[in-house]
This record gives structure tokens, C-alpha cells and sequence, in this order.
């Protein structure tokens, strides 16, 4: 059985999904499963995260080949040989491993949008390149023998995310509690249908051949509520109120099916997890370079902030526990 493909995704920037992926990474490998964490989004924050300055040098040396997901595939966007094997970075965790991003990224979109047209015509090149993301994902989850690759991409429709998305077996929204990511689901829903159908209707019209090309199942398993605002201990009445509109949007317009009521946003099967926003201690594990839940007295975490962490750690505790339900029932 191969390792499933995890994207997270949303058009819309700035809901916090990096730091998400982030914290439910560690949170797997603390849980005892071995995790590949890859940044696709070309803005490689999620690799900055996990990397100090001297490690970023090393990964993107100004003189020599990159050792990210770019390192891999430039060889290939320039035409001299097929593509490398993956780089995997190492994490303070042996079963944590990480496929860093690169700002170069960026230079494989027109090669992606030309693939995407290409594939309908029948071209085997186009082929290869609508599925060079999985290659790579694919490769780096045999390497670390992982059970499980998360996948973080920028926000956009653009056609590295629908590469990154032909590439994933699920997606997993995550959503800020605002009247403009609650719009962004009708943008967000019938884009997915449509990458998704129109990939299988290319699998269908595809020439013969041996070569192995991913499913593009892009099965929508939930979605995030982050940064509730919370005043003792309950959301405020606006986000209260946004709260109340998300299940009806997601399952309309993401997934495309019949209006069903939910008395609360709990109720919704396909809410996974409502989170926090940590404030300060998310500044405070920055500065620590590790997720909040890895907070100690000596980084700064003392009084309610220990408490807070101590709560985040049940929090992805239970979301990476959801997660895994949806994606490895047989674990």
C-alpha cells in the first residue's frame, strides 16, 4: 500500500494552513507514524519553518544544485534527463522528514498549464509533466518508508496547485472565520469538481502505456475552523455567526451536495477540528523553532502559556487522530 497523499488547500491566503501542516506534521511523528511533510507552495514558508538559516543555505546554495523538490524536477523542465530522486531534509524527529520548497517553483507553471492542455490531446510529455509532482511525492514517501505525506500549496487556482491536487489522494480545507473565506468556497468547490473530472477524463483518453499515473482522487475529507475568536470560553457572536453558515457552504458548495441542517458546527461530519488561535505563543515556538505543544518553561512557556500548549496538544492530538480515521482505516 502506498502512503497517502494529504493536501491542504485554500484559494484564499493568510487562514494560517502552513502552520497548520506544521503542527499536525509533529504531531503525527510524536503519535509513533512516520510523516512526509512537502512544501509545494513556491513562497516556501512551511520549509522556513522547519529550517534554520545555515540548513536553507545548503538547501538553496547559490552556486550549486538545489536540495529541494525543484533540485528534483529541474532537470526535467529542462529537457537534459527524467526526474531526480527526492530530497528529503531531516527533522529533529527521525520519523519526520521534510520535502523542502523553493522559490524556483514558480518556473514550472507554464510548463504545468501547457501539460494540462497537452494531456487532453493525448501527449505522453504532457503526461509526465501533469504528474511529476506525485513522482517526486511518491519517490520521497518510499525513501522514508512514510506512512503518511501531508502537503501544504500556496494560495491559488493557479496550475501548480492543480498539479499538486491531480497528485493527492485527499484535501483537507482549512478555513478562517471571516464573510471573505466563506465566499471563497464557491470559487474553491467547483474548481476542484472540475480539475478532478477533467483529470479522469484524461486518464481515459491517455495513449497506451506502462507508465504509472496517479489517480487524481482529490476526495475532500473535511475541513479546519482556525483562529476562533473565543471570549470565556465562546466564540464571539460574529464568528458564532459564520460558524453557523460553514457546514450548509461547505457541503454545497465544495462537495456538491444536497442542504443538510446541523444544529452545530460539531454535529458536521466534515468538520475535523475548530482551533485556536495561539496568539503569542505561536511566537513564542517561532522563535523556539518547534510547534506550540513542544513548549517548555526554558522557551518561555510558563503559566497560561504551558496551559495553552498543553491544550494544543490535545487539540491536534484529536485532529491527527481524525485525520488518520479518514485517510488509513486500517492502521
Amino acid at each position: 500500500m502506498t502512503a497517502p497523499i494529504v493536501t491542504f488547500f485554500n484559494n484564499k491566503g493568510g487562514v494560517g494552513k502552513t502552520s497548520l501542516v506544521y503542527h499536525l506534521a509533529w504531531m503525527l511523528a510524536d503519535l509513533g507514524h512516520r510523516v512526509v511533510v512537502a512544501d509545494l507552495d513556491p513562497q516556501t514558508n512551511l520549509t522556513s519553518a522547519f529550517l534554520d538559516e545555515n540548513e536553507l543555505e545548503w538547501i538553496w546554495p547559490l552556486d550549486a544544485e538545489h536540495r529541494s523538490v525543484w533540485g528534483a524536477l529541474r532537470p526535467f523542465h529542462e529537457r537534459e534527463e527524467s526526474i531526480g530522486p527526492a530530497p528529503l531534509a531531516r527533522t529533529d524527529d527521525d520519523r519526520l522528514a521534510l520535502l523542502p520548497g523553493d522559490l524556483a517553483l514558480s518556473t514550472f507553471e507554464d510548463d504545468l498549464a501547457e501539460a494540462w492542455s497537452g494531456s487532453m490531446d493525448g501527449k505522453p510529455g504532457a503526461f509526465r509533466t501533469m504528474s511529476a509532482f506525485w513522482t517526486v511525492l511518491s519517490d520521497a514517501a518510499r525513501k522514508h518508508d512514510a506512512e503518511i505525506v501531508l502537503v501544504d500549496v500556496g494560495p491559488s487556482l493557479g496550475s501548480v496547485n492543480r498539479a499538486a491536487l491531480v497528485a493527492s489522494d485527499y484535501v483537507v480545507i482549512p478555513l478562517a472565520l471571516d464573510l471573505i473565506g466563506l465566499q471563497g468556497l464557491r470559487n474553491l468547490g467547483p474548481t476542484l469538481r472540475e480539475w478532478r473530472s477533467g483529470w479522469a477524463n484524461r486518464l481515459v483518453n491517455r495513449p497506451p502505456s506502462d507508465t504509472p499515473l496517479p489517480a487524481g482522487r482529490m476526495a475532500v475529507i473535511g475541513y479546519v475552523v482556525l483562529g476562533q475568536g473565543v471570549r470565556l470560553n465562546r466564540p464571539g457572536p460574529a464568528y458564532q455567526r459564520r460558524m453557523n453558515q460553514i457546514p450548509e457552504q461547505f457541503r454545497t458548495t465544495v462537495l456538491d451536495l444536497p442542504h443538510a441542517s446541523f444544529a452545530k458546527l460539531e454535529d458536521d461530519p466534515y468538520c475535523l477540528a475548530q482551533l485556536k488561535h495561539y496568539h503569542s505563543l505561536l511566537l513564542l515556538a517561532q522563535e523556539a523553532r518547534k510547534p506550540v505543544f513542544h513548549l517548555k518553561p526554558a522557551d518561555g512557556a510558563f503559566g497560561g502559556h504551558a496551559q495553552a500548549a498543553q491544550s494544543a496538544y490535545l487539540d491536534f492530538e484529536k485532529l491527527a487522530s481524525e485525520i488518520l480515521e479518514r485517510v488509513l482505516p486500517e492502521r
